[in-house]
């Protein structure tokens, strides 16, 4: 999720367990606390793959992080032994800060590496966009009202409050990736498709309208569906470009990204260039990740030596427009595909 969505939930957090005692340094404690994590941002892994795919690496490791509760409940109490409060709520208020971090990253699309350093795959449950409002604003509202009101000697409902409406919510979402699914699948079945994958995640900044993937050997299908939907999803079959996936067979940081992104890849030719694109993220058409992999050279496909990410495009203000207008009356016209064509383009 974004940086201050991570500091109000920390805040929060420690507001909400520590805030009697520490007053409005409780916030602030948490709210850097919270941020901790994303701090791995800073390191260069060496190339455009690896800064993504290590990313959410052992710094969101619940191992890791429980590791530094601990270690930072016992530095804590050797510098301050009697602050008023128990060693045992100080580490419990410090883990749920620093995992909690990482749990509400893998409730987004992106991926996190929760059991490092096993090596399984990137969590992503991907029910909510990294910036959603409707989680943010009552964490936010308490930590205001905490930081004007103060936090000493008060009970803390209203950090609580928010807390658990938050959480309420984030549940919530898991229902609307499920009937998102749902109704992408019978649409399958009634026309007699195989997937080979089903991703799905929300559109930005909300989670009432869902975008679904599926991928059907070398194409893959994009449906749009919202809670108050009542036709089928309508399926927009999309070349995926797959065949150019055997150029990078011997690419490590080609197997990398697939086993990161669990394959929801697409390949273009453009120009001279080889561009692989995470269909996960962002919105069809306009998707932050983007490498540029091999150049054909003399008649044949030749690696980069540096795999480059691309720059990108977030989109324009009247892409959000359609996109709200289509959270309420399916007859409103969006063309995916159209979208779709801006991949073919290097920007």
């Amino acid at each position: 999720m974004d940086s201050i969505t991570q500091a109000v939930l920390g805040a929060s957090i420690q507001g909400a367990l520590l805030g009697r005692w520490q007053g409005r340094r409780a916030l602030l404690y948490g709210a850097m606390l919270g941020t901790l994590p994303d701090l791995d941002v800073i390191i260069d892994y060496g190339d455009a793959v690896a800064d993504m795919t290590y990313h959410r690496g052992f710094s969101h490791s619940l191992f890791v992080l429980s590791a530094l509760a601990l270690a930072l409940t016992l530095l804590i109490r050797k510098l301050r032994p009697d602050p008023g409060y128990s060693a045992r709520r100080l580490f419990l208020t410090l883990w749920l800060v620093l995992i909690t971090h990482p749990l509400l990253d893998a409730f987004t699309s992106y991926g996190t590496q929760l059991l490092w350093p096993l090596q399984t795959p990137p969590v992503a449950w991907s029910s909510v966009f990294i910036i959603d409002p409707l989680y943010t604003l009552p964490l936010l509202v308490a930590v205001i009202m905490g930081l004007v009101r103060g936090l000493r000697d008060r009970p803390q409902w209203l950090a609580i409050s928010a807390l658990c409406l938050s959480t309420v919510y984030l549940a919530s979402t898991l229902g609307g990736k499920w009937m998102a699914e749902q109704r992408v699948q019978s649409v399958l079945e009634e026309r007699g498709i195989q997937a080979d994958m089903l991703f799905s995640t929300p559109t930005p900044f909300n989670s009432l309208l869902w975008r679904v993937i599926v991928i059907e050997g070398d194409d893959y299908h994009e449906a749009l569906v919202g809670w108050l939907d009542d036709a089928p999803p309508r399926l927009e079959r999309i070349p995926r470009g797959s065949e150019l996936a055997r150029v990078l067979r011997h690419s490590p940081q080609h197997q990398r990204l697939g086993w990161f992104t669990q394959g929801v890849l697409r390949y273009d030719r453009i120009g001279n260039e080889l561009i692989v694109t995470d269909l996960r993220l962002g919105m069809t058409g306009f998707h932050p990740f983007r490498f540029a992999f091999a150049e054909h050279l003399d008649g044949r496909w030749q690696p980069l030596a540096q795999v480059e990410r691309l720059p990108f495009s977030r989109g324009q203000p009247e892409h959000l427009l359609t996109l709200w207008q289509r959270i309420w009356d399916e007859r409103e016209p969006l063309q995916l595909v159209s979208w779709a064509k801006a991949l073919q383009e290097k920007p």
